[in-house]
């Protein structure tokens, strides 16, 4: 058999936002004769995949290049991706349609919102450009929804102090679920009007509770986004509460929910006074130790509203899996997911080694590693410079790929979330994957968040993973109990 023709190259200078070059690479890899695709923007951590890849880096190499690494069967299936990738670029870069005489776009927020009525900004460029676009936002009267990560604190700061001043709210950073006035933004789940509003400083954790509360029959009125750094001690709940309230003043809403990871204990307090103070009813799901998962807190949300808990959906693996002896491992898009499923599992197992660490001396120092694990792959070093793995699921295959090869694993724990703006079909990825996992003697479980009118079709895509091999829960937490049960633990709320 001849050895495959390969070809890596720069383009300087050369710019796509990461959805693009994500999508350009699939275009790629699936043409006839590709067997690897990758254009990307040349970051430290695509360069670390284009090793993984197998291939050599170009000298100099930097963030501002457009990198891209062809192989193929042979010379000819090379130089027809290449060309092929030329004309996807250049579609890339093709301006919208306007005409001789059409005004010029507008190239500033601010001028964006002088065009038409407006009362909501959705900002979503690279974290360092993120800042400005923002307080242009809020200089022209609109609220602000940043959906950009790797903001600094600083910056966040100042611009919810800005935001309180005009009597705005900012939305972020790092924003990304909210559905306003009835409009799902981000990572939006399709769910029914109803009386709940949410208040997330966990975008996951918001989807998870929207989901479950969707599929008990129960609709949300608003769900705000504030940012996953807003109730720690240095941005003390700013958007909180001015999002405590807006939903306190919004007729259509009859119960508030709180959702966050562990919040500063202080901060906590704060928002507990505050609510204290409303009209409307709190209910808080504020993630931590001893304290309720979210699926208990959905129940006790529905106990408010006077409805009974349903048995939340679940979908068996076929055939069951029959875990091999080893370690836990998680890989979550969802970082709120993550941290819960961690609360859980550490119960029952102990030490749980991760990116996103409940104590910091289990702090996981990246590579291969012995005992249980969990990684948040959405995670803002983990982001930067590629989109989001509920968009890109590469990093994550490439990680479950090297689970399944490896011996000191025996359950996988995974999250698989749906909604407008995730990736339109998961389960094409994940399912060979899953199958080639439980060959090799794996237990694997899937926390599937989602409702039965996303655009991914949750009951398919359950069918799909099920069917692969799976246990599939709607609830993370059931999830998380099953996993660790696979791997010989017994976790506090099993039965």
């Amino acid at each position: 058999m001849n050895a495959p023709a390969e070809r890596v190259e720069l383009l300087p200078g050369t710019y796509r936002d990461s959805v693009t070059l994500m999508r350009v690479s699939r275009t790629l890899a699936e043409r006839s004769g590709v067997r690897d695709a990758m254009v990307a923007m040349a970051t430290g951590l695509n360069l670390d995949l284009l090793d993984r890849l197998g291939f050599t880096a170009p000298d100099k190499a930097g963030p501002n290049d457009l990198l891209v690494a062809l192989r193929a069967d042979d010379e000819p299936a090379l130089a027809d991706a290449r060309q092929a990738l030329d004309a996807l670029l250049a579609e890339a870069a093709r301006p919208a349609p306007g005409g001789l005489g059409a005004p010029p776009s507008p190239r500033t927020t601010g001028a964006a919102a002088a065009r038409a009525p407006a009362d909501l900004a959705l900002i979503s460029v690279p974290g360092p450009y993120a800042f400005a676009e923002a307080m242009d936002a809020l200089s022209a009267g609109l609220n602000v929804m940043v959906f950009s990560d790797n903001v600094p604190v600083a910056q966040e700061i100042r611009l919810k102090e800005e935001a309180a001043r005009r009597g705005l709210i900012v939305m972020g950073p790092d924003c990304g679920t909210a559905v306003v006035g009835g409009v799902g933004l981000g990572f939006a789940n399709a769910v029914r009007p109803g009386p709940v509003g949410i208040i997330g400083a966990a975008g996951t954790g918001s989807q998870q509770l929207m989901c479950l509360l969707d599929t008990a029959g129960v609709g949300v009125s608003q769900v705000l986004g504030v940012g996953g750094r807003d109730l720690s001690a240095q941005v003390s709940g700013r958007s909180t509460l001015q999002a405590l309230a807006a939903l306190d003043a919004d007729p259509a809403t009859e119960l508030i929910v709180v959702v966050s990871k562990p919040p500063a204990p202080r901060v906590a307090e704060l928002i507990r006074a505050a609510a204290r103070r409303l009209d409307t009813p709190v209910v808080f799901a504020l993630l931590g130790p001893g304290q309720d998962d979210l699926t208990a807190a959905a129940g006790r949300v529905l106990a408010a509203l006077g409805r009974p808990e349903p048995r939340w959906p679940r979908w068996p693996a076929a055939p069951p899996p029959e875990a091999r002896p080893g370690a836990l491992r998680g890989l979550f898009a969802g970082g709120t997911l993550c941290n819960e499923a961690m609360l859980i599992a550490s119960r029952a197992l102990g030490e749980i080694r991760s990116n996103i660490p409940l104590r910091p001396e289990w702090a996981w120092p990246g590579g291969a590693t012995g005992g249980h694990l969990m990684i948040d792959f959405g995670e803002d070093s983990l982001t930067r410079g590629r989109a989001h793995p509920m968009i890109d699921p590469a990093l994550r295959l490439d990680r479950l790929a090297g689970e399944t090869a490896g011996d000191d694993c025996g359950v996988v724990l995974l999250d698989v979330v749906l909604g407008y703006a995730a990736d339109p079909d998961p389960a094409a990825a994940l399912a060979p994957a899953i199958e080639a996992a439980v060959a090799r003697g794996l237990g694997v479980v899937v926390s599937l968040c989602g409702t039965a009118d996303d655009p991914q079709d949750r009951d398919r895509q359950a069918a799909a993973l099920s069917g692969a091999g799976a246990a599939v829960f709607a609830s993370n937490a059931e999830a998380a109990r099953h996993a660790v049960a696979l791997a010989g633990g017994t976790p506090e709320g099993a039965g």
